[in-house]
């Protein structure tokens, strides 16, 4: 948004003539999406409908051939002697059929937008047309122009010929613009250079002006350049394509009316019934420059430099080593069960199988049958002879 109190008026010669306020509508927040949004709905208001013909790709008598015959079903032109006969009609994938899903001339061509929503973007446009930058970014050569917004005396609406209107832009450094506009032209790529739209060139200057008194007659054959009455602002002329930064030259009337048009933060327009131009969400949109200020920085906690790094957790189940850090006894029980698996299929003999059984006793704390007292051996008494 534009902030200067006062903006310069240009005479005929380019040269100073007086100041001029700055319109509110200026101050307006600029709302890319909201005009993209409005903008392809405006689009879409001047689209005529079309259609194919209702009976197109059923003009034959076609049957289908029905099942057993080693073809599709799809509807087979009657007759013969002929190429056409046998060949497939009516559908989509057919030489010659109807196309998938024939357009209607009923389809929703034309769209409502809430009024609300085409003044924002009509107010986001004309804030956007003032910022150099925004003008710079979308193609306008605008280096040598005295001031964005571009404001000339109400004498240029006088003006009925050409070369005095080309002299007024070139006193401006304006003419710039039309030249860059008039050296782009070339022929549309596509099938629309035979369709009564051959050309395309860049957009130049819009001239926007508060009473007609020759100045569209004197402007409407330079190349690129576009004239807009203040009273019928148009948002597909202010931003086309949807891009914001058009660049206007305003006279000193038309811009003047804007206030009456779309009024101020603090007053109502008197042209659109309570109509009031729509206050930014935030007053100071530098974020870096919020965070970074003092106010902020003293009530922020101070950054955490050590950090603490969370190893991985792994799954005991699936992990070996992690498993034996929690059970050390899994070790000697994993063996116990996979001798015992073997000795089912008769790989190790049965003499391993015990001895790993002792070694799974021993390690539960159980005394092994080595340790247990041996019973005394009873003494067989001889026979006396």
């Amino acid at each position: 948004m534009s902030v200067r109190p006062l903006v310069t008026v240009f005479g005929d010669d380019g040269k100073v003539a007086e100041q001029t306020k700055m319109p509110g509508v200026f101050k307006a927040p600029i709302r890319q999406d909201v005009v993209q949004f409005v903008h392809t709905y405006m689009r879409k208001n001047k689209r005529q409908p079309y259609a194919v013909s209702r009976i197109a790709g059923h003009q034959t008598s076609a049957e289908s051939w029905g099942t057993g015959r080693a073809v599709s079903r799809i509807p087979r032109v009657r007759g013969g002697g002929t190429h056409r006969s046998g060949q497939g009609a009516f559908g989509n994938m057919c030489r010659g059929g109807r196309m998938f899903a024939p357009t209607k001339t009923w389809r929703r061509w034309h769209h409502k937008i809430n009024l609300n929503q085409r003044r924002f973007a009509m107010t986001s446009a004309l804030a956007a047309s003032a910022l150099p930058s925004l003008v710079m970014a979308r193609g306008h050569r605008v280096e040598g122009i005295g001031e964005v917004p571009l404001v000339v005396s109400d004498s240029v609406q006088k003006i009925s010929k050409t070369k005095e209107a080309v002299k007024v832009l070139k006193a401006l450094n304006a003419y710039t613009d039309v030249e860059k506009s008039k050296d782009s032209r070339k022929v549309r790529p596509g099938k629309g250079k035979g369709r009564n739209r051959r050309y395309v060139q860049r957009k130049g200057p819009l001239v926007v002006y508060g009473e007609d008194n020759g100045i569209t007659r004197a402007f409407r054959n330079l190349p690129g350049v576009e004239l807009l009455k203040v009273d019928y602002l148009n948002l597909l002329l202010l931003a086309p394509g949807g891009h914001l930064g058009r660049f206007c030259i305003w006279t000193k009337s038309a811009f003047e009316k804007l206030d009456a048009l779309y009024g101020t933060a603090r007053k109502v327009s008197t042209l659109k019934k309570g109509y009031r131009i729509p206050r930014p969400k935030m007053t100071q949109t530098d974020l870096s420059r919020i965070i970074n200020s003092d106010e902020i920085q003293k009530v922020l906690k101070p950054t955490k430099l050590k950090t603490r790094r969370v190893g991985m957790k792994k799954n005991p189940l699936k992990n070996l080593q992690v498993m034996l850090r929690l059970n050390p006894y899994i070790k000697a029980y994993r063996r116990a069960q996979l001798l015992k698996q073997l000795k089912i299929k008769g790989v190790v003999k049965k003499t391993e199988v015990k001895k790993a059984e002792v070694e799974k006793k021993t390690k539960d704390g159980k005394k092994g049958p080595k340790d247990a007292k041996k019973p005394a051996k009873e003494t067989k008494k001889k026979a006396p002879k």
